[in-house]
């Protein structure tokens, strides 16, 4: 099975409604491992309106310390990358607040957006922060926006734009939805992939089920194009 990065997690204990325990965090991360993932983006939830930037950061920053250190009797588990899942908001593209949120530090940014539909003006804020700031919005979890007989244009708005795309494990594997999933993967329409996964029992880590059903469907060729796209964002290494 090829090894792809968890680009969206909420593996962080205590920081947003992900991981309520480091102990916890360090299963979710067991799992990932014995799921064949290696590398792990770790997104927790910002919301513009609510969350003070400096502390967002500290309490990041405080869990992020506070697993590594626990992690260190189990050099086995995936690697962690910080990042952010910044929800939406207006004005986002002249906002000072977005490269302090990339992941990495790198170019990318993973962006909440709200229901859809999405109007214009909310496309062309997207573009923006391409354009105005130098970063790539990354949409988080596209498979929340949209259902096999309700699309709002969504996919084909997105390809047209400077942003990558990024779809659930669950997506892959919902048999509502998972020829959806794998038609919109294989016309690159999604180019990463995510667990979002939350915790141990209601949102646990499903990427390698994911993976190998696309594995069956698609063959090796897929995962091995999202794994090109995870080493121009991350220069991942296994």
């Amino acid at each position: 099975m090829t090894h792809l990065t968890d680009f969206h997690s909420h593996i962080l204990p205590g920081v947003d409604d992900g991981s309520a325990s480091v102990e916890e965090s360090l299963a979710m991360l067991r799992m990932l491992s014995r799921q064949g993932v290696s590398h792990v983006v770790a997104t927790p939830h910002f919301y513009p309106n609510y969350d003070d930037p400096e502390q967002f950061l500290r309490r990041r920053k405080d869990a992020y310390e506070a697993l590594l250190a626990a992690m260190e009797s189990e050099p086995d588990l995936p690697r962690i990358t910080l990042g952010a899942e910044v929800l939406f908001f207006r004005g986002m593209s002249e906002s000072d607040l977005l490269p302090q949120l990339t992941i990495e530090k790198k170019r990318c940014i993973l962006i909440e957006m709200p229901p859809p539909p999405w109007s214009d003006a909310m496309y062309r804020e997207l573009e923006a922060v391409r354009t105005k700031q130098g970063l790539t919005p990354i949409i988080a979890h596209v498979d929340r926006y949209i259902s096999p007989f309700r699309t709002h244009g969504i996919p084909q708005r997105l390809a047209q734009l400077p942003v990558l795309v990024q779809a659930n494990a669950g997506f892959f594997l919902r048999p509502a939805t998972a020829s959806m999933a794998m038609k919109l993967l294989k016309a690159d329409q999604i180019q990463l992939l995510g667990s979002d996964c939350h915790n141990l029992t209601t949102r646990p880590p499903e990427m390698g089920a994911a993976v190998r059903r696309i594995e069956e469907k698609l063959g090796k060729g897929i995962p091995d194009r999202i794994r090109n796209y995870e080493h121009m964002i991350l220069d991942v290494q296994e």
